[in-house]
């Protein structure tokens, strides 16, 4: 088992504090910087997994930049630099307290809700006579509100949003603009790799002097549910499943096991061997949707080569 990085404890030159997240830990700098570690830990249904998953944090950091850079004449970002494949550093923000999620299909969490015999989704209706993964006519933004540590993420709509004083109508609206531009480059990008990027999530913050920039990740397995496009459509006449690249496979995995995130499920046991198997699968995503060979970093001394870096960079 390749050596994973479940946690981290640095102490930086100029450091102010650090969060730990489900999956990042974001260490804040002088001169209004932040400094996020991508870790290798695998969050579902919003429980972090026990054991890591090789390579994820590299996959997750990676991806992200190579999105961020993309999409960067579009929507202004947080990133200023890479310096350690599992390290990126940017301007700090505000967080927005809210996660704009847009789905061109209905897959996923809005499946779930479709069967279960809901017809809206953050005061978004969802057509009727739909069947799973098929696609909307137009895609559609329904936010969730961001949890803390351990808690669920949860459906909200606009107008709850504003109401709430959450997000001021005027920078909602920029928000969703955003959305909506970068959903369309990232499925622009996903389509030209024999992909369809079927829903995402993005993040946004406000800068002390009042930019609004794109944080996080972006158009990662973590934050985004991919197709393979070849099939698509015989596989939705047939009501077949469709194949896809993205951490669902890991949640159907654990709904087979009869966990879901609820009191008092227990995480079901995951074997060196199926955790290999899901590291197979996000460097699979990753050579899919970057077109590139997947280069394994030297995780000998992960710790030590993170900090090296950094400091390197600091310097």
């Amino acid at each position: 088992m390749s050596t994973t990085i479940i946690k981290t404890n640095f102490n930086f030159p100029g450091q102010l504090g650090v969060y730990h997240g489900k999956v990042r830990e974001v260490y804040t700098l002088e001169n209004d910087r932040l400094l996020m570690v991508a870790t290798d830990r695998l969050s579902a249904f919003d429980v972090v997994m026990p054991k890591g998953i090789p390579y994820k944090g590299q996959i997750l950091n990676q991806i992200a930049t190579k999105m961020m850079k993309a999409t960067e004449d579009l929507v202004p970002n947080w990133l200023i630099a890479t310096p350690d494949p599992n390290v990126a550093i940017g301007v700090a923000c505000e967080p927005f307290k809210v996660e704009m999620v847009i789905r061109g299909y209905m897959s996923g969490h809005a499946a779930r809700e479709y069967k279960a015999g809901k017809r809206k989704l953050s005061g978004v209706e969802m057509p009727k006579g739909m069947k799973e993964n098929d696609k909307f006519s137009q895609p559609i933004i329904t936010p969730a509100t961001k949890a803390e540590m351990g808690d669920h993420d949860e459906d909200i709509s606009r107008e709850d949003i504003i109401k709430r004083g959450i997000v001021s109508e005027s920078e909602y609206l920029q928000l969703e603009d955003y959305t909506r531009k970068l959903f369309q480059r990232g499925s622009e990008i996903a389509e030209k790799r024999g992909l369809i990027l079927v829903d995402t999530k993005y993040e946004f913050g406000k800068t002390k002097d009042g930019r609004i920039l794109l944080i996080d990740e972006i158009h990662t397995p973590d934050s985004s549910r991919y197709f393979y496009a070849e099939g698509y459509e015989e596989r939705q006449r047939k009501g077949e499943p469709q194949k896809q690249l993205s951490k669902e496979f890991v949640r159907q995995w654990l709904i087979s096991e009869g966990f879901q995130g609820l009191e008092g499920q227990k995480v079901p046991f995951m074997s060196d061997a199926y955790i290999e198997t899901v590291s197979e699968r996000y460097i699979e995503l990753y050579e899919n949707i970057t077109g590139e060979t997947f280069v394994k970093a030297d995780v000998s001394a992960i710790h030590q080569r993170i900090e090296k870096n950094v400091l390197t960079y600091l310097k």
